[in-house]
């Protein structure tokens, strides 16, 4: 159960992330796929992460500390992001540098928009976090936005496209943020994710 979030640091270097002494699990997402308002909704803190009608509005790091325990980051999306071509290898470079390099990383949630059919991006990023060892689950958003059957289906087709690239689909949560569909199980898979780092640690 998160009690309490607060901000720590933004910045646009993995290199100048919180020391890495506690767990930490970042989100992540294609351009508008509603990180933010799904940061907000489990940190039950409305303004915690910046929502905005412009893709592309998170372009660092930003870390925030989670029950004085564990750090949450919210990751720059990729995809879709009105910005230049030089900056965007940036973030890029960025993005793959912290998650191959930040060695408390003990999970990352990967958002999909559960309007849409599968999209080549999503599962190419997700192929990337399989082959580089980066621990990934699944978080379907904006799941009130389509009938449930419509958004069952399109759930369906991803994972069975995610079928096709590993052995067995990942991890998974359907979710919504106007109407806290998934809060429970996201917040409880995330606390069994942080035991789990802490209890390795301590070994």
């Amino acid at each position: 159960m998160i009690r309490k979030a607060e901000f720590v640091i933004s910045n646009s270097n993995p290199g100048n992330c919180p020391k890495p002494d506690r767990a930490e699990i970042a989100f992540i997402g294609r351009s508008n796929v509603g990180k933010s308002s799904l940061i907000n909704m489990l940190t039950n803190k409305k303004g915690l992460a910046k929502t905005s009608q412009t893709p592309g509005k998170t372009q660092l790091i930003n870390h925030f500390l989670i029950n004085d325990q564990w750090y949450l980051v919210d990751l720059p999306g990729y995809g879709f992001a009105k910005v230049n071509v030089k900056v965007k290898e940036g973030w890029e470079n960025m993005i793959k540098t912290y998650l191959t390099k930040r060695e408390n990383l003990c999970g990352v949630f990967i958002l999909i928009d559960s309007r849409l059919e599968p999209q080549k991006i999503d599962l190419e990023f997700l192929l990337w976090c399989g082959v580089n060892g980066v621990p990934a689950a699944l978080i379907f958003t904006k799941a009130d936005k389509l009938s449930k059957t419509k958004t069952e289906q399109n759930v369906r087709k991803f994972l069975k496209k995610t079928e096709e690239i590993f052995e067995e689909a990942p991890d998974y949560f359907v979710t919504s943020a106007e109407n806290q569909m998934g809060k429970d199980e996201v917040n409880a898979f995330l606390e069994e994710l942080v035991r789990e780092y802490e209890n390795g640690a301590a070994e």
